[in-house]
């Protein structure tokens, strides 16, 4: 069995499956036709299943060893500005992570498998996780026994920042650890002609932006990497009136848990203390979302030698700010989060995830399919 050849057989069906959940995206925990779709074909194959809410475990063969691949399924709430047959038919909400690649990838994979349990000395297990945009479904599944006598794990997430085809594998840390943080003013609104009676907590949210800036470049040192940044700022209706409420959002990005820690710590403190200065009450609310993603060195470098051997190419991927839930498996289990690029100008698939013409190129989804296929061939061996 080649498992370039059998993905290449299975492409159209690969594509199919991409462009139905890509015209029917389902937000955080609402993946219920999704999973509907996924699970009636793995139980047809001979999967046992297991239910985790709107996630599925399904698990095929026996042996000592155990190799779980995941996908994510879930959506986000963009409108979808492409213009193709197969665009979204839900108001505001669209697959701008290429989840529903993901998920097509993986269940390609899952039937090849499924055709040829014979030739794998062991168990495979695929996991369909909900909620990866902020839902933390990782968690959910693991909770569920998704690791339970796992060996090793393997994701896929397609890449922009790679041309179409290439599959992108990195050792250690390869996407940062991310959280949220929201900042709650309350001063004394006024008149705008009369500031000096009013308590103002623009002014203070203003000053606490600007200062939220000095953690990366005066609290963390210049060989480490951080984010912090703030990404709204609300508060007041009208000319002429001081509010009394003003709220920031934001996001911090760091590599390392000590970093974040200190992210944290400096946020509530200058936070707290410039609103104190302006007699301003603050609430704050600062949440580590997930880890970094932090790569196996020994799987990585499996993946290397696997895509080697079935002559798969592959290229070193650089680190990203972005975040991943597939941290929190990688935790427990020896494994790597891969990439499979798919940018491709001549087609116009250039704009990052999360953006309304957010697109994939179809033609190389099989070639993620034959890696998490070879990958559970080879590690059973």
């Amino acid at each position: 069995m080649n498992p370039i050849e059998e993905a290449l057989e299975i492409k159209d069906q690969i594509v199919a499956w991409r462009r139905d959940f890509h015209m029917w995206p389902e937000l955080k925990y609402e993946e219920e036709r999704t999973s509907r779709i996924v699970e009636k074909h793995l139980r047809e194959w001979g999967y046992r299943i297991k239910r985790v809410g709107t996630g599925i475990i399904a698990d095929i063969g026996e042996g000592e060893k155990t190799i779980a691949l995941r996908a994510d399924m879930d959506a986000l709430p963009i409108q979808e500005e492409n213009d193709v047959p197969y665009r979204s038919r839900v108001p505001g909400k669209m697959h701008a992570c290429g989840h529903d690649a993901h998920t097509a990838m993986l269940l390609g994979a899952g039937k090849i498998i499924a055709e040829h349990i014979e030739e794998f000395n062991g168990r495979v297990r695929l996991i369909f996780q909900p909620a990866e945009e902020g839902g933390n479904g990782a968690v959910k599944m693991i909770e569920g026994g998704a690791l339970e006598g796992v060996d090793s794990i393997f994701g896929f997430h397609v890449w922009m920042e790679l041309p179409s085809g290439v599959i992108g594998i990195r050792e250690g840390p390869f996407l940062a650890g991310a959280g949220f943080f929201t900042i709650k003013l309350k001063g004394l609104g006024g008149h705008g002609a009369y500031p000096h009676l009013a308590r103002d907590p623009i002014i203070a949210g203003a000053e606490i932006v600007t200062a939220l800036q000095t953690i990366v470049s005066r609290n963390v040192s210049p060989f480490e990497t951080a984010v912090v940044s703030v990404t709204a700022f609300n508060s007041g209706t009208a000319h002429n009136i001081i509010p009394e409420e003003a709220e920031l959002k934001g996001t911090f990005r760091f590599y390392s848990e000590d970093i974040g820690k200190l992210i944290q710590r400096r946020i509530d403190e200058i936070s707290t203390s410039i609103a104190k200065a302006h007699n301003i009450e603050s609430k704050n609310e600062i949440v580590e979302l997930v880890p970094p993603t932090i790569n196996n060195r020994e799987m990585a470098d499996f993946a290397r030698k696997v895509a080697e051997k079935y002559g798969l190419k592959h290229a070193d991927v650089p680190m990203s700010m972005g975040a991943e839930d597939f941290a929190y498996y990688l935790q427990r289990v020896p494994g790597a989060f891969l990439a499979l690029g798919i940018r491709n100008e001549e087609k116009g698939i250039i704009y990052p995830p999360h953006h309304p013409k957010f697109n994939v190129d179809e033609d190389v989804l099989y070639l993620g399919t034959a890696m998490e296929v070879a990958l559970a061939k080879e590690f059973l061996r």
